[in-house]
């Protein structure tokens, strides 16, 4: 007996229509990518002539070499600030973030709510907003123009403390912390052994966030510092464009691509590097 004729599946334009305007985000945000890494690996002659969107002569090792030798070196220095700022800020406020989120979902105080809320109008402030009270203030107390001018105000993150509360309150359930209590474990090794296992998503993205946030700021360190060896990167590539309307001795136009590329390799391999923390189901089983 012979099958009948399979009916084709209905036409569902709205799943296209989802399809296509996927595609055009992806080119509007990939485009710009592409750009960056092509014209990096170009010389100055090849960058403003043919196709700008395809490669030319293969020059991308002598644009990095150049970008390292230039100005004595002090790319690599904006490097190694931006990764002090980054890295000690974005520690230091995912665990403020998480000190605090879990305190305000798994502690009953009196102004809790009122605190929480403080947390949530804090979010919605504009970062610019505060940076020049923040100057006012570090200047009086002799902090502009150091380390920790930069490092201070990034090692505080009120969407952090929203984003852990949150994840606190859903995910750490209350029988796990009386289990640890019957146990004999203090509220601290609760919450360092404990807790934070269970956490470790919100927190990695806390992490993310935060680092990326501190990594890419410009208008703090501008602020705030004026010593060239403290800025970090991002300060650093806007004075070298600022520059090339000075004459010839600015750096060549290249070696500027160059070291945007190359300052955005750090937060490529943090995301690859830490994307296997965000699953979920990291508490299935552990209560019954």
């Amino acid at each position: 007996m012979s099958a009948g004729p399979r009916t084709r599946a209905p036409f569902d334009v709205s799943r296209w229509i989802v399809l296509g305007v996927l595609v055009i985000a992806s080119v509007y945000f990939l485009a710009p990518v592409w750009w960056l890494l092509v014209s990096s690996t170009k010389n100055s002659s090849d960058l403003f002539t043919g196709n700008a969107f395809w490669f030319g002569h293969f020059a991308l090792f002598d644009n990095v070499r150049t970008l390292f030798s230039e100005q004595g070196g002090v790319y690599s220095t904006w490097l190694l600030n931006s990764a002090l700022y980054a890295v000690g800020g974005a520690t230091v406020s995912t665990l403020i973030s998480a000190l605090a989120g879990y305190a305000l979902a798994k502690y009953p105080f009196r102004g809790r709510e009122f605190t929480f809320n403080t947390v949530l109008a804090a979010v919605l402030v504009p970062q610019p907003l505060l940076a020049v009270p923040l100057y006012l203030m570090f200047s009086q107390v002799h902090l502009v123009n150091t380390y920790w001018a930069v490092l201070l105000p990034s090692m505080v993150s009120p969407f952090g403390v929203y984003l852990a509360r949150i994840y606190a309150g859903a995910s750490v359930p209350d029988e796990l912390l009386e289990a640890g209590r019957i146990d004999g474990a203090g509220e601290l090794r609760i919450f360092f052994t404990i807790s934070m296992r269970v956490m470790a998503p919100a927190l990695v993205t806390v992490f993310l966030f935060q680092f990326t946030a501190i990594w890419t700021n410009y208008l703090l360190p501008v602020l705030m510092l004026a010593n060239d060896r403290l800025q970090p990167v991002t300060e650093g590539i806007v004075g070298w464009q600022a520059q090339r309307a000075i004459g010839p001795s600015a750096v060549p136009y290249n070696i500027v691509i160059t070291a945007a590329m190359v300052s955005a390799i750090p937060l490529v391999v943090l995301f690859l590097s830490l994307q296997r923390y965000w699953r979920s189901g990291l508490t299935a089983g552990s209560v019954k």
